[in-house]
């Protein structure tokens, strides 16, 4: 998959950007990213916060402990949803370290226990989850994801958007060794409604991430049939022909990706990737 046009085109990322990256004040310079640990399948609360307090001046490693630990001993409701705010706020406009935050965004969200902000909050992670590359971390905010979508169910059974959800957490995020646990209850939806996209969409990633390529043009090709200017099924429709080799149908994907477009970057990198296949 070319991972760099679907990062610019983004599967939710403007929400992402909106409600996240656009910090309160510029982040100090001084502060590198946060590594993933080495060689990990699975990560802890203890390894993010040991990783993150190896690239944040003292102070700031400090106030983490000091409210890590009132987060910990919380033994109210509202004291637990208050320091939890507190942190989740502070790795928005301090940290700008979404992974961290997404776990206090997970307990808010938890304590909180309305429909509305579960969905929202399980949705925002499943969306980064969605465009990592780092399958440690995929795992770690399909788990938080999974959790909330769980919960959201519980207050509404109904929902499809949540089911659909919870199966891309089963499909993409590493949760279980058994994906059909998500792509059983996708069929049952879109044999429902042939027309839920968001369905139609989880099931032809998960068509191209096991190699089903063919599977996953005909999910790609109902989306496209219905709505034409939807970028993410026309990229995905011009990548996986690229993958099982059909370079003349994937250039005409990509030409036709490129047409409905003006973001420079994104044409760049679109342009880089016809190059290649007329090579």
């Amino acid at each position: 998959m070319n991972k760099n046009i679907l990062i610019l085109l983004g599967f939710g990322v403007a929400l992402f950007v909106i409600l996240w990256l656009a910090p309160s004040k510029p982040p100090a310079t001084d502060v590198k990213p946060m590594q993933q640990p080495a060689s990990a399948e699975t990560i802890t609360l203890s390894q993010i916060l040991t990783e993150i307090k190896k690239t944040i001046p003292v102070t700031q490693a400090n106030f983490l402990d000091a409210e890590q630990d009132k987060v910990t001993k919380a033994t109210t409701k509202a004291d637990s949803l208050l320091y939890n705010k507190v942190l989740l706020q502070y790795c928005k406009d301090t940290l700008h370290n979404f992974i961290l935050g997404s776990y206090y965004l997970k307990n808010v969200a938890l304590l909180e226990n309305s429909e509305k902000n579960l969905t929202f909050a399980a949705q925002l992670i499943l969306d980064s989850m969605m465009i990592s590359g780092q399958p440690a971390i995929q795992n770690w905010l399909a788990s938080s994801a999974k959790e909330l979508f769980e919960r959201s169910l519980q207050l509404n059974g109904a929902r499809d958007s949540s089911k659909i959800g919870l199966a891309a957490c089963y499909i993409f995020g590493n949760v279980s060794n058994n994906p059909m646990l998500g792509i059983l209850p996708l069929k049952e939806i879109v044999q429902k409604n042939p027309d839920n996209v968001y369905a139609q969409m989880i099931l032809g990633l998960g068509g191209r991430k096991s190699g089903q390529y063919d599977k996953a043009i005909e999910r790609f090709n109902i989306i496209v049939t219905k709505h034409p200017d939807n970028l993410e099924a026309i990229v995905n429709l011009a990548e996986c022909y690229e993958l099982k080799g059909d370079k003349p149908t994937a250039i005409k994907w990509y030409e036709t990706f490129k047409s409905k477009i003006t973001n420079p970057a994104i044409i760049a990198e679109v342009d880089n990737r016809i190059e290649a296949l007329n090579k």
